[in-house]
């Protein structure tokens, strides 16, 4: 009987030490976890140039996006993306310039950082600002780039065909000749702006965008490559 009542409590010892010892394992993990982790705020801005060319009228939509950051981002005085970061994304829509009307546009999305020490962290970003991007803006929250409007080459093209048109009509018959001759050159621009498109997006190598972030991201500053405090930069 003694011998029964022992092995029981050793049984009870042991299950007790089995559940110290996977109770406290997480406890110690969590601890180590939060000493590393830092969260990058949401709406931080992150500056970039691209590395491949981007155009509405040579891209599709699922096409990747690389580009590079150019500045380091600072959180609580630690360098948490810095220079010369990777950055990966895709075109989410896309759209080429109509003829006459319908502007160009492009919407891109940011999913990826690659950390120079090879580290990945998923990246919630859209556009901010495209201050490279020529005759473009950005003209909504969601970060869609489009093009500048078409309608002074349009009405460049049909004014000259007209002008020209009236003065030929004129030199031939006058007046009622300057009417005739304006009236065909402006059908003549008409139809030449209506085969022509409007202006494209166009994005090179070294186009300089900004980024910002949607939603916040927590990043392990062990793993950052150079995340000294910003002071001793």
């Amino acid at each position: 009987m003694r011998i029964l009542i022992a092995l029981l409590l050793f049984s009870t010892f042991m299950v007790g030490q089995e559940n110290s010892n996977s109770n406290s394992a997480p406890v110690l993990s969590t601890a180590a976890r939060s000493e590393h982790d830092i969260t990058i705020p949401a709406g931080t801005k992150l500056p970039i140039t691209l590395k491949n060319t981007i155009s509405t009228k040579g891209n599709h939509v699922g096409d990747p996006i690389y580009a590079q950051s150019t500045f380091p981002v600072v959180v609580n005085d630690r360098i948490v993306i810095p220079a010369g970061t990777y950055v990966q994304g895709r075109i989410n829509a896309i759209k080429p310039a109509g003829r006459i009307k319908g502007r160009a546009e492009v919407l891109i999305h940011f999913t990826t950082l690659i950390y120079p020490s090879g580290y990945t962290v998923m990246l919630p970003g859209s556009l901010e600002n495209a201050p490279g991007v020529d005759k473009s803006k950005v003209k909504d929250k969601e970060g869609t780039i489009q093009a500048d409007s078409n309608k002074g080459h349009t009405a460049a093209t049909i004014a000259q065909p007209a002008a020209e048109g009236a003065l030929t009509g004129a030199v031939i018959r006058g007046g009622t000749g300057a009417l005739v001759g304006a009236g065909i050159g402006g059908a003549v621009g008409t139809v030449i702006a209506a085969l022509s498109h409007g202006n494209e997006v166009k994005m090179g190598p070294g186009t300089t965008l900004e980024v910002v972030l949607q939603r916040e991201v927590a990043v392990d500053a062990s793993r950052i490559k150079g995340s000294t405090t910003a002071e001793r930069q």
